[in-house]
């Protein structure tokens, strides 16, 4: 059976800042951002299987990333905890705004990583992750590929 690839678009709005930057980014500011996610696997050949011809149902799907990326990130800040933010994040938070800390310098490149990672821990054992792409700007975007990282 042929290996076959699944795409499912999402999208959220975030805010964030990144520290020590020497352009306009240092500043707080958000984005409406685009994520594809791409996985690939054999369609399931058991006539039996309510799933049969799927894949990956896409509603598996979209329930493994709105739980695990856009409930998380949607309308939140997004903070490197490992820099001075962290007393801007413990002020806005105080005042009800939701605020994540991370280990990373929030850039699209470090939260797709980010994404990769908790996306696959939550795939079916038949299922892999080929691709996302985070979409920051109509013409900004950044791409991560199973196939660079394995």
């Amino acid at each position: 059976m042929s290996n076959i690839r699944i795409t499912k678009q999402f999208s959220f709005e975030t805010g964030h800042a990144l520290y020590g930057y020497d352009g306009k980014c240092r500043n707080v500011h958000g984005h409406s951002y685009k994520l594809s996610v791409t996985v690939i696997g054999t369609p399931i050949s058991d006539s039996n299987n309510v799933k049969f011809g799927m894949v990956i149902d896409f509603g598996d799907l979209k329930r493994i990333v709105k739980s695990e990326i856009v409930d998380v990130f949607d309308h939140a800040t997004v903070f490197n905890k490992n820099t001075p933010h962290v007393e801007l994040a413990k002020e806005l938070s105080d005042r009800g705004h939701n605020v994540l800390l991370v280990d990373y310098q929030p850039t699209s490149e470090m939260m797709v990583i980010d994404f990769a990672e908790k996306i696959k821990k939550h795939l079916p054992e038949n299922i892999n992750l080929f691709s996302l792409k985070l979409q920051e700007t109509d013409t900004s975007f950044a791409e991560w590929y199973a196939a660079d990282n394995a």
